[in-house]
């Protein structure tokens, strides 16, 4: 009885430094990943906020995602946040999603502002924005992209960024503040590129309201690309997605080389 118990925790032992040296053997063999790898795949990794419109979700709009089919949208990390509820003064003070307060509606170019309310709402896609960065996204490589009044707070959350983003998209919104508050824009934000989408016959933020924004973001400094889009009410049509995906890739290709 003696021997075959002491037989058994030698087999044992055996078998357990075997196991050890093919798990070292293994380790040796793998290519070593260490925290400033992770760090890079983040710097190279871009990120897409989709901000949506006044009355909706940010659930409702992911299958946007879908359509991007290009291999640099591979990695991209997508977020569809939710505006919280809020009373909306153009909608009679009834309780909806909303990022800001609209005073009225239709929106025409010289339509009343709110803009204590997007101001607030800017800190709080400021703070999405500074967490990803922090998180070892490239500044350059975030894009924000909004549709009505999640354009107009896409516009005012780039241009009050202190840095440098990758790009701002704008479809069918409006420049919701003054041309006073221009001396807050950073001569980094200012370098971030602007597209606008805009339907001529938009019977909810007027086309008007749309083309405003191109001699405010002259005088601003900041470049713009203003895309008119004939027989295009409010809504985004698949040819805006699809040109927003071109512009976007151009941008990726630009800061990965």
């Amino acid at each position: 009885m003696r021997p075959n118990s002491l037989k058994k925790p030698i087999v044992l032992l055996s078998v357990s430094l075997l196991s050890t040296i093919l798990f070292v053997i293994f380790l040796q063999g793998r290519p070593y990943s260490s925290s400033s790898s992770l760090e890079s795949d983040a710097m190279a990794r871009s990120f897409i906020l989709w901000l949506h419109g006044l009355g909706d979700s940010g659930p409702a709009n992911e299958p946007i995602k879908t359509l991007f089919k290009s291999p640099e949208f591979r990695n991209a990390k997508w977020l569809f946040p939710s505006a919280p509820s809020n009373p909306v003064s153009c909608n009679y003070g009834m309780v909806m999603p909303s990022w800001f307060d609209i005073p009225e509606l239709p929106l025409t170019a010289g339509s009343p502002k709110d803009e204590s309310s997007v101001l607030k709402a800017v800190k709080n896609v400021h703070a999405i924005i500074d967490k990803e960065i922090a998180g070892g996204t490239n500044p350059e490589n975030v894009y924000i992209c909004g549709f009505s009044q999640g354009g107009a707070l896409t516009l005012a959350s780039v241009l009050l960024y202190p840095k440098t983003l990758g790009g701002g998209a704008v479809f069918s919104g409006w420049v919701p503040f003054n041309s006073s508050i221009i001396q807050k824009f950073s001569e980094d934000a200012k370098k971030t590129p602007i597209l606008w989408s805009h339907g001529i016959d938009d019977r909810t933020v007027l086309f008007e309201a749309g083309q405003a924004a191109l001699p405010f973001l002259q005088e601003a400094g900041v470049t713009c690309e203003f895309k008119a889009y004939p027989g295009l009410g409010h809504s985004i049509a698949d040819d805006e997605l699809r040109y927003l995906e071109s512009w976007m890739r151009q941008k990726m290709q630009s800061s990965s080389s």
